[in-house]
């Protein structure tokens, strides 16, 4: 057996057939049955001409479409892709086309943006979309419906010999606006973010079999509940994570704090994974109103990964439910998971976004590739050696900027700067780029900026991100509109809708007689961010 999902799945199966391992709403799968119609869903992407190696999109709500969709396609070495489900048409276009997808399963809800795009998609040969309830238009779209692919296809498993080497494709918001996607093998994601690495030891597992001898030995598994959309890494590896290790999984397509709340009580939750304080504070104040009528005995954890959330939240948190571990843990797609920290109710943060413990293999390096002494307070570069990711997706030039070899050793270093303090712990000071980060989703500032100049009343305009209570930042325009013009915000964000998600569009405009500009044409966004900050603390205290 290799360090490969679809093996490590296939042995968690064989062991443990009738435990749930998938809970979404009223649908449940045992191990057993995932294993079945995963199987059968593989052979028919097969029977469709899917080849090893090929890239098939996977475009849903989180539900068992996504899971049954993942699982297949690890079995018969194709490379799933996530599809953001809140792209317009244009971002879908760019992703499909970028990601050279041969196939795609996808929602009734979203066909009719596939219908608007599939004939500028050559590569693209089959879909299949699932009926999710929604009556949505299918017009126009040559597909096989998911249960009728689910039954052409063979229940045996008789699929070729895999390998840890088999990739694993997340695409992540980037530093050049449209999404990049980064190239893991399966051996390195599973070390980096899928429980390959303890978390709290940084004992590394020997043999994959480990897995499946652990879950024989254990009369039940964890059952988790990562709140995270499936589109998303977070998301995909902590369900990549219940699969492989025998955990039961649940999910919801969407969500909503009060529901949340119920399914953590009534699924008997030991793990919740959250976002950041997008999710923590209202999961926390809906907790308030509910504490009295819910069962959450069985809830030992709850943990943020991609976005950090406030340590106040963090303190509601622990008060309300003394007994339990409140986690956050950071890293990128680009680098894995960097570090975690244990919350301690009434800690006061140490002068930066996170203080965390460094997992196997993070390290904080200067410009000549030297370890930060702990204790010196010198700023360096946070990277990650070890199982890195391959590199970005048919992008050579920014992957030899990210991804790179020096003395012999590979690195990730996308761009994040931190500093080491006398106990080890490293203290994150962000990213050094102009990457805004609301809710865990990633903005690139240029590709906003870039639509509100689309815009016939704008004449110039910066984009950034400032502190925001729920989001961690909140996407503003500081813009110059053309003489005689004041556009409103809500104007703005509806012109913006038409060309990007709407978590993308500004949440507030500051107007400015003239946008700060260096005599080279450069964006002065130090600038941008000061004014847009001060001029949100006005906005509120007039309004106050």
């Amino acid at each position: 057996m290799e360090f490969n999902f679809a093996d490590m799945f296939e042995a968690i199966v064989d062991v443990v057939p009738e435990r749930n391992a998938l809970v979404v709403g009223d649908t449940r799968r045992t191990f057993g049955e995932l294993e079945e119609r995963a199987n059968r869903l593989a052979h028919h992407l097969q029977a469709a001409g899917v080849r090893s190696g090929e890239h098939v999109g996977i475009y849903a709500y989180n539900g068992v479409e996504w899971v049954e969709g993942l699982v297949a396609l690890y079995k018969i070495r194709a490379v799933p892709v996530n599809i953001n489900y809140r792209y317009v048409e244009s971002e879908l276009r760019y992703l499909c086309a970028n990601a050279d997808l041969v196939a795609i399963i996808a929602q009734y809800e979203f066909a009719s943006r596939l219908a608007a795009i599939r004939d500028e998609l050559p590569t693209l040969r089959h879909l299949i979309i699932s009926d999710d309830g929604s009556g949505a238009n299918t017009e126009g779209l040559d597909f096989t419906e998911y249960e009728d692919a689910i039954a052409a296809g063979g229940q045996e498993r008789d699929f070729e010999v895999r390998s840890g080497d088999d990739v694993h494709i997340i695409y992540t918001g980037g530093t050049t606006g449209m999404p990049k996607g980064v190239m893991w093998r399966q051996e390195d994601i599973f070390f980096s973010l899928c429980g390959g690495i303890d978390a709290f030891s940084n004992e590394k597992m020997q043999r994959p079999e480990e897995l499946s001898e652990r879950a024989a030995a254990s009369p039940a598994g964890g059952i988790n509940f990562p709140i995270a959309p499936l589109m998303h890494g977070a998301g995909q590896v902590t369900t990549i994570r219940g699969l492989i290790h025998g955990d039961t999984t649940v999910l919801t397509r969407r969500f909503e704090a009060r529901d949340a709340w119920r399914l953590v009580a009534e699924e008997k939750v030991n793990v919740l994974g959250i976002t950041g304080d997008a999710m923590a504070r209202p999961l926390a104040d809906a907790l308030e109103e509910m504490q009295d009528e819910l069962d959450l005995s069985a809830l030992v954890s709850i943990g943020s990964s991609a976005a950090i959330f406030s340590q106040s939240i963090k303190d509601q948190l622990m008060g309300l439910l003394p007994n339990i571990l409140v986690v956050d843990s950071v890293g990128a797609t680009e680098t894995g998971m960097n570090g975690i920290k244990i919350a301690v109710k009434g800690e006061k943060p140490r002068g930066g976004p996170a203080t965390v413990q460094p997992s196997l293999d993070s390290i904080v390096i200067d410009d000549e590739y030297r370890l930060i002494e702990p204790g010196s307070g010198v700023v360096g570069r946070l990277a990650r050696t070890g199982n890195i990711p391959i590199g970005y997706y048919k992008d050579p030039e920014r992957s030899a900027q990210v991804f790179f070899e020096h003395d012999g050793r590979r690195y990730s270093i996308p761009g994040d700067f931190a500093t080491v303090e006398a106990n080890g712990e490293m203290t994150l000071l962000g990213r050094g780029s102009i990457m805004i980060n609301t809710g865990g989703e990633k903005v690139f500032p240029e590709e906003v900026e870039g639509v509100l100049k689309g815009h016939p009343d704008v004449f110039d305009v910066l984009v950034v991100g400032i502190p925001d209570e729920r989001w961690g930042e909140r996407v503003v325009a500081v813009l110059q509109p053309r003489e005689g013009k004041t556009p409103s915000v809500e104007e703005l964000a509806a012109h913006c809708r038409t060309e990007i998600a709407p978590y993308k569009a500004p949440k507030q405009v500051f107007f400015v007689d003239l946008i700060s500009r260096a005599p080279s044409g450069k964006p002065d966004y130090p600038w941008a961010k000061s004014f847009a900050v001060a001029a949100a603390e006005a906005s509120a205290k007039s309004v106050s």
